[in-house]
């Protein structure tokens, strides 16, 4: 005989499961002191000061060419003033500590987001021409290094 489990107790069940994934999700601050440590690396450095030593990083392991100078230096651009307003966002956050309440709180955070995304964004608009140009050499490249940054960042190897 196979047992079922009612469907009541089983829609409670992943209910409950669903809001306490959700509660991980919301209530998980990625700027805990602990955090700020481990985003900053061993170095101290702060956000913009990774952010160039990304930027030269990527200059040579992409093999930017002087014909690519022009596209690049729009890229850098790019990504400095990402990381200068993400690290002003975060620190406005930080600064203000223990004085928020939960949805204050929950607004920074999503300013943070927000400007992540729109980051992200910008970015995308100016890697895509410079990507266009390259040799499928420093394409190869950069399809391995922008998949090993996303594989850093928590995801898993496929």
């Amino acid at each position: 005989m196979k047992r079922t489990i009612p469907r009541p107790v089983y829609i409670a069940t992943v209910f409950v499961a669903a809001v306490l994934f959700c509660m991980t999700v919301v209530f998980a601050d990625p700027l805990t002191a602990q955090a700020q440590s481990a985003a900053a690396g061993k170095s101290g450095k702060s956000k913009v000061e990774r952010t160039e030593d990304r930027i030269n990083d990527y200059h040579k392991r992409l093999m930017i060419t002087p014909a690519q100078e022009e596209q690049w230096t729009k890229l850098a651009a790019v990504m400095r003033d990402n990381a200068v307003r993400m690290e002003a966002l975060i620190e406005e956050r930080r600064a203000k500590g223990n004085t928020l309440n939960a949805v204050e709180d929950l607004k920074a955070y999503n300013r943070i987001t927000d400007e992540h995304a729109a980051g992200l964004k910008n970015f995308i608009a100016a890697f895509e021409p410079l990507y266009n140009i390259m040799s499928p050499e420093q394409k190869k490249n950069a399809d391995t290094i922008f998949t090993e940054h996303g594989q850093r960042k928590g995801q898993k190897k496929r």
